[in-house]
């Protein structure tokens, strides 16, 4: 009988680092997902952010050429 709740005991313990594990890990995923959201918005932000400057240099470039023509 001592042998099956040295059984149990160590179960338990197992069960129980796994849980841990199971816990970081989702708690993990939750940040990694709310950082990967925020470097969404922020490549969105950079893009526009770009195309402006790529429509500036267009119209710098016109005017240049304008000015030289």
């Amino acid at each position: 009988m001592s042998k099956k709740n040295r059984f149990t005991e160590v179960g338990k313990k197992v069960g129980t680092a796994l849980g841990k594990a199971n816990r970081e890990a989702h708690i993990q995923a939750r940040k990694v997902s709310a950082a990967s959201k925020i470097a969404k918005e922020e490549l969105k932000d950079i893009s526009k952010q770009v195309e402006a400057m790529k429509k500036q240099l267009e119209k710098t470039a016109k005017r240049l050429k304008s000015a030289l023509a």
